[in-house]
């Protein structure tokens, strides 16, 4: 096992030219800029300072923020139906708390879709025959 400074001797290392002798720091040098030259060439390692970063920033803020705003819709909406619902019928505070808790019911699922937890819906298709609908 090598520790320090001093290179690995544990063995061969396959059909690598030279495997068993000591390699020099200027070997070891080549051999990591080379490997490094075919990782960049075949696109395997992005640069430490990259833009990707930021732009990957800038999109988890955008996803909060659309859904956030997805829920808060679905509240307010909710609530403010409620409120047209008690103004108008004279249910008060029931239609308020009922399609409240509906709203809050729709911004939760709104979020699941649009963060791809829950399906959308797709509805029945009655057009394909299934086996037992076939006569034998």
């Amino acid at each position: 096992m090598a520790t320090g400074n001093d290179p690995d001797k544990s063995g061969s290392v396959g059909d690598t030219p030279g495997a068993g002798r000591g390699l020099t720091s200027e070997e070891l040098e080549l051999r990591r800029r080379n490997l490094e030259s075919k990782l960049v060439s075949k696109g395997a390692v992005r640069k430490a300072g990259s833009e990707d970063k930021g732009t990957e920033t800038a999109s988890g803020v955008a996803q909060a923020m659309k859904l956030s705003s997805e829920f808060i819709a679905g509240v307010l909406v909710g609530a403010g139906l409620g409120w047209l619902a008690d103004r108008f019928l004279g249910t008060s505070p029931w239609g308020l708390i009922i399609l409240l808790l509906l709203g809050f019911c729709a911004g939760t699922l709104n979020i699941l879709r649009s963060a791809g937890h829950v399906a959308e819906n797709q509805g029945l298709d009655f057009s394909k025959k299934s086996d037992h609908d076939k006569p034998e």
